[in-house]
């Protein structure tokens, strides 16, 4: 996976329409867990994006407001699904915090261990 297709498929991930049915946002938005597999991806092309940001001084507002979307929404989403007693895979809340700490690692430029 190159960078290109690393930030397309993020930002993908956060598209929330009838077209992207299976993007994390509207997933979870429907209470319904990632598909198999899903969240590995995410990890991997927020590594390939950290290894292309890296030296950056600037980075473009699409990226960033998709990074933001996959550190937080996810997780708003992650809570309000449990209030009204969705039953979340058991790990999907670490799932989520590894791409939070992915996404300050982006953000910083320093990689920080997922685990």
């Amino acid at each position: 996976m190159n960078y290109e297709t690393a930030r397309k498929f993020l930002i993908d991930q956060t598209i929330t329409n009838e077209d992207s049915p299976d993007a994390l946002l509207t997933r979870l938005k429907q209470g319904k867990p990632p598909v198999p597999g899903q969240i590995t991806s995410i990890l991997l092309a927020m590594k390939v994006v950290f290894e292309g940001l890296k030296d950056a001084t600037m980075m473009d507002r699409e990226i960033v407001s998709a990074l933001f979307q996959l550190a937080v929404k996810t997780q708003q989403l992650f809570a309000a699904g449990r209030k009204a007693g969705v039953e979340w895979p058991p790990l999907l809340k670490e799932d989520l915090v590894r791409i939070a700490i992915a996404t300050e690692s982006i953000l910083s430029g320093e990689w920080q261990s997922l685990h």
